[in-house]
């Protein structure tokens, strides 16, 4: 799940100005540009091997490997290179410690954190299911549209980007009308925008087959673990969901957009003084179907660390959402002026019920495979096999109740 994924969702409400900053991943983020730092002795050349973000231009590259078990001295050390005019006495650290897919500590002189650079460490062998290149750019083609911070430098092992100041959304926010509201049109704001005017392919098999793949080829039964194979599908009725999945999915007619794919609660900043929220983490974000980011936001309405799936979105909830999302899109992508020629038919607000409700069965089968694969390499405190058999248990529980929606004629 989100950089963090998930970072866990935080329960109850930080202290103001603080990060939310877990989600599956880790995260913060806000704009403000920030004029990137000079190059240093450390900086890591393009040519240079050992994983990382190679190849990504405009990214300020250090050849910093910071120890995942002890992330403080690498953290300062990475102080040392991008803010040489703190002194090192003055330098205070915050570790956060909701997050499940990396670790993340915040760099700050300023009490109130204005000065914060967020270090997030990449978790242990999430390369396997995140590209770290794409990420990057991703990363950079949101800043360039004003949805995401500053992103300050990449390392050997994680990224250092701009803290955005306001507080972490929990399921309690995202169900309140004010905020979910901010929600939609944020949402809105990032699926329009346009992919240079290539026709992309939705991201959704690729992944879906590659984590499978991964579960089969890491956590093959060479070694018995009845835990595991208890409440958990066998490997050939995994393949025989997503080939439903697939062939039945693909056929809604829901477009592809530039998605985030992982928009837990716990990667949404409220920013209260200024009355917006920006999202943080995109080790997922990619071209994928519209109805996937928005019914993978609302399984997370149930949260992370303490899922409960009665806290779903009712109808009357999802319908609000979805006329706040759909009025946005329709505006950013129809040249609507103010709000005004905009409309939003029953129809259709209806037809994007069905298909994001369908969608959200593909949400639960992909963080289902991808808790097996944490739950084999993960250092953080997580209990990443309950996730998994969590989201395969609801996965067959509400696969016969959205089958039997139908988008009228």
């Amino acid at each position: 799940m989100a950089s963090q994924r998930r970072a866990a969702p935080p329960r109850g409400r930080r202290p103001r100005g603080s990060p939310r900053h877990m989600g599956r991943g880790s995260g913060r983020s806000e704009p403000g540009m920030a004029g990137p730092p000079g190059r240093c002795p450390d900086c890591w050349e393009t040519e240079r091997g050992g994983g990382g973000s190679l190849g990504v231009p405009g990214v300020l590259q250090l050849g910093v490997l910071v120890d995942e078990g002890d992330v403080l001295p690498g953290a300062l050390r990475l102080m040392r290179e991008l803010r040489p005019s703190w002194e090192p006495a003055r330098v205070k650290t915050k570790l956060f410690t909701d997050g499940i897919t990396n670790k993340l500590v915040a760099c700050y002189t300023d009490e109130d954190m204005a000065d914060a650079v967020l270090v997030r460490v990449y978790g242990r062998k999430t390369e396997l299911f995140v590209d770290r290149e794409t990420e990057l750019r991703n990363f950079q083609v949101l800043r360039a549209h004003g949805c995401a911070p500053d992103l300050y430098c990449a390392f050997q092992n994680g990224l250092c980007y701009e803290f955005l100041p306001g507080i972490a959304l929990g399921p309690d926010h995202v169900r309140d009308p004010r905020i979910f509201r901010l929600v939609a049109q944020e949402m809105a704001r990032v699926h329009a925008i346009h992919a240079n005017g290539s026709l992309p392919k939705p991201i959704l098999w690729q992944k879906l087959h590659k984590y499978l793949a991964l579960v089969k080829t890491h956590l093959s039964p060479k070694v018995p673990n009845p835990s595991l194979h208890q409440d958990v599908p066998s490997l050939e009725m995994l393949e025989h969901e997503l080939a439903w999945m697939k062939d039945t999915l693909s056929q809604l007619g829901s477009p592809v957009v530039l998605c985030h794919n992982d928009l837990l609660c716990k990667n949404i900043i409220y920013n209260r003084e200024q009355e917006h929220v920006r999202f943080i983490d995109y080790e997922y974000t990619g071209y994928n179907y519209q109805a996937f980011d928005i019914g993978n936001h609302f399984n997370e309405f149930a949260g992370v660390k303490e899922v409960d799936y009665r806290l779903y979105p009712s109808k009357e909830t999802q319908l609000q959402w979805l006329r706040s999302y759909l009025q946005a899109y329709k505006q950013l992508t129809q040249g609507g002026q103010g709000g005004t020629g905009v409309t939003v038919s029953e129809k259709e607000l209806e037809a994007l019920y069905v298909q994001v409700n369908k969608f959200s069965l593909a949400s639960h089968f992909l963080w289902a495979c991808w808790g097996l694969i944490q739950d084999k390499y993960s250092t953080i405190d997580f209990n990443f096999l309950r996730y998994a058999k969590l989201r395969f248990r609801q996965y067959f529980k509400m696969k016969p109740v959205v089958t039997a929606l139908q988008i009228s004629k």
